[in-house]
């Protein structure tokens, strides 16, 4: 019976992590905000779905082309659901394709005419996201959204194929590799039709948590003590630099395209309600005063993808569909110029990659 609350206690742990960060932030009127759901300035708010801002967004004047990963279950799912019914032909790289075809097919149920691509990918593997995107340039298509949803939160230490710690290659390498294969694609695609290409890294409230002297590169390919915790939260920090970096590369090229990393909320689960008993129930009772739904979870990612608010912002932080302050450490230009140059020359070791250098 123990060992059923400790997995209970361990799944939720990422979640009471993310409540603490929230409830003790220095505001007390930003958590009031949050618990009500009052809109902020973009007039949207806590409570706010993706169906309500897709609804609200222009009508793309033809037709645009989004990859999400991590689209087989949970806001990534909805995140395609809503895209799709919006008219956007949406490509799913998926591990498992399975759950993609069920997906694709649940979709089109809703939606005859979406136009769903499926592909298969290992995001924790830099094989497999290079294949899936010398699959997918092949095609020919156009690529005018990039939402880099994909996480994990590994209790354990493990490691994928290239020998990195899993956590990190999945949430952060993978999608670095998957953004710079696919940039070109997006700067091209943005000159021919004049709309404007946006990139979405999916980040998280608890990268706040890192701490200067705790972010080492070497440290997170390969940690001498592991903790769940701290690499999930390195990871999420590390897609904040990302996003600032290669902001600063593409404005320094007057590229048409934009990338800004977005906190979904804490969004409710089945995982959680799968493990029943006195403990994980009041837990669950406690957390649920703060966890949005599915379709909550996917509404900031779908607004800086889709509104015309967020057009041409760039390197910045959205929570609740606002956009907001990150930590000092994720707003470190030279700390993200760092961790670019580090990752392009580990990335170009293993594969033998070569990837441009920008101005």
């Amino acid at each position: 019976m123990c060992s059923i609350y400790f997995l209970a206690l361990a799944i939720l742990l990422p979640c009471f992590f993310e409540i603490l960060s929230l409830t003790c932030r220095p505001a007390m009127k930003e958590t009031f905000r949050y618990l009500a759901g009052i809109a902020g300035p973009s007039g949207y708010g806590s409570k706010t779905t993706a169906e309500q801002v897709a609804r609200s967004s222009s009508s793309p004047p033809h037709l645009l082309t989004a990859i999400i990963t991590g689209a087989t279950s949970g806001i990534g799912a909805e995140t395609a659901r809503v895209l799709a019914k919006r008219g956007l032909r949406v490509v799913i790289p998926a591990r498992d394709l399975k759950k993609a075809v069920a997906l694709k097919e649940g979709i089109q149920k809703e939606n005859p005419n979406a136009e769903i691509v499926l592909f298969e990918i290992d995001l924790s593997s830099l094989a497999s996201v290079k294949r899936f995107c010398t699959q997918f340039l092949a095609l020919g298509l156009p690529l005018n959204i990039l939402i880099n949803n994909a996480g994990i939160f590994s209790q354990n230490l493990e490691f994928s194929e290239d020998k990195i710690e899993m956590t990190f290659a999945t949430n952060y390498l993978g999608h670095y590799l998957l953004t710079e294969m696919l940039i070109e694609k997006m700067v091209e695609t943005a000159e021919q039709t004049g709309i404007q290409g946006r990139i979405i890294n999916l980040s998280s409230v608890i990268h706040s948590w890192v701490k200067r002297d705790c972010f080492s590169f070497t440290q997170m390919l390969n940690p001498n003590k592991y903790n769940a915790t701290r690499a999930y939260a390195q990871s999420k920090l590390a897609n904040i630099l990302h996003a600032k970096e290669l902001t600063r590369q593409l404005k320094a090229r007057n590229a048409k395209v934009t990338i800004n990393a977005v906190h979904p909320g804490i969004v409710k689960t089945g995982i959680i309600r799968a493990h029943k008993g006195f403990v994980t129930d009041s837990l669950f009772f406690i957390a649920s005063k703060l966890l949005k739904s599915t379709s909550q979870g996917a509404s900031t990612s779908c607004y800086v993808a889709l509104s015309p608010q967020a057009q041409e912002l760039s390197g910045k932080y959205f929570a609740d569909c606002n956009q907001c302050n990150c930590s000092a450490l994720a707003d470190d230009e030279s700390e993200a110029l760092r961790l670019w140059r580090q990752t392009r020359a580990l990335i170009h070791r293993r594969l033998q990659y070569q990837i441009p250098t920008q101005s």
